[in-house]
């Protein structure tokens, strides 16, 4: 059983702690359309997966070897792009994260950096000509 402090609970907002505890969209996804992965300076390493028809980011999904602040700014982006065009899951960036979270710890800003490069890398992937 998980063991949080009522400290935990009181210092983050609502959608910080849903995005931090969601694991359902934590799955390596066989043969994506797209797939990105970044290690960030602190050591944190995020792969995302994504499958697309018609422009339109059909599953999105990603892995994580980090901290609780990595998995809520993933799984914000995994919901930013579910169901949207590649073009709009292009705008998402590390401010939009940090915005929706309202609670990400300043320190840990880098976190959203890393989830939406590897989205980025992901984006790119999904858009190159496959040999």
């Amino acid at each position: 059983m998980l063991n949080y402090s009522t400290d935990f609970f009181q210092t983050h907002s609502i959608k910080y702690i849903e995005m931090a505890l969601r694991t359902d969209r934590i799955e390596k996804i066989t043969n994506p359309d797209g797939y990105g992965t970044r290690t960030g300076d602190c050591g944190d390493t995020v792969e995302f997966f994504l499958k697309s028809k018609n422009s339109t980011i059909e599953s999105s999904s990603f892995l994580v070897q980090g901290c609780m602040n990595t998995t809520a700014c993933c799984n914000t982006v995994a919901k930013f792009i579910q169901g949207k065009t590649i073009e709009t899951a292009w705008k998402v960036s590390p401010e939009k994260i940090n915005k929706f979270l309202q609670t990400l710890p300043e320190d840990h800003f880098h976190c959203a950096e890393l989830a939406v490069g590897a989205l980025y890398l992901a984006l790119t992937d999904l858009t190159s000509e496959k040999s």
